[in-house]
């Protein structure tokens, strides 16, 4: 069965989405079966991936609210590793509607069960907040990656994000872990960057990425080519940080050797 790694945090512009394609993609890139599950109305992995969200017939929502079969909502990517499931505006409503649903929480862990053998990792792109979805896709993950940017503020909301994981944790996932803290947005030339670093780490020690993300402009610029930083520039610093990320999450699950 996939391993579902959710990527969460209810603050934004600290790289879930970013996190989301790159690092799926470099599970696919070394060849593991990988999907991501975009799980954000705004919709930014399904179209950093190459799709209009508007064109997108069947999404998430569908599967979530109407009972479309998974198996009709899946597409391909240029990857022949990487599928997606996506997303489009529709999902703002979910919420409202999903309220009277029996086991509302549970929805998508239900749509993503029938699929699960048919790929080694699950990666779920959260949005920015922390309601019904996000609880959603918590539920349904077996760990969460909680992106941390290296900026002021950086801990601020972090406090409330892991709480929530812990009431997850207690009343509907037990079994969901913490797969890491992840900085992102790291400027080597700038000392608050440094100090974030050196801050987040004495927190939370090895909960903590080895794996560290630069501010890297083939990383900004490659969701507007409809591709992932590996296949738009391998060689860039942002493509080979989330290599290493895919790398460093492999071993800890126990896979080596992983070139």
């Amino acid at each position: 069965m996939g391993k579902v790694i959710a990527i969460a945090n209810q603050k934004g512009g600290v790289g879930k989405t970013t996190t989301t394609i790159n690092l799926a993609a470099s599970l696919a890139a070394l060849e593991f079966r990988t999907l991501i599950v975009d799980a954000d109305p705004q919709a930014n992995s399904t179209s950093g991936l190459g799709y209009n969200p508007k064109e997108i017939q069947n999404s998430i929502y569908e599967c979530m609210v109407d009972g479309v079969q998974v198996q009709d909502i899946i597409i391909e990517t240029d990857l022949p590793y990487l599928h997606l499931i996506p997303s489009h505006i529709d999902l703002v409503g979910a919420e409202i509607e999903m309220i009277n649903l029996r086991d509302r929480e549970q929805r998508m862990k239900e749509c993503l069960q029938t699929v699960l053998h048919e790929y080694d990792f699950v990666i779920v792109d959260c949005s920015p907040s922390l309601g019904l979805i996000t609880i959603n896709a918590l539920t349904a993950a077996d760990s969460v990656i909680i992106p941390v940017q290296c900026e002021y503020f950086a801990l601020e909301g972090l406090g409330k994000l892991l709480n929530t994981v812990k009431i997850i944790q207690s009343r509907l996932n037990t079994a969901l872990t913490i797969e890491g803290i992840l900085l992102t947005m790291y400027d080597l030339r700038v000392r608050l960057s440094n100090q974030v670093v050196a801050e987040v780490t004495s927190h939370f020690q090895s909960m903590v990425f080895n794996t560290i993300i630069p501010r890297n402009i083939r990383l900004s610029e490659s969701p507007s080519f409809g591709v992932p930083a590996i296949a738009h520039d391998s060689e860039s610093k942002g493509a080979i940080s989330y290599l290493n990320l895919a790398r460093e999450i492999l071993a800890k699950n126990g896979y080596v050797n992983q070139e």
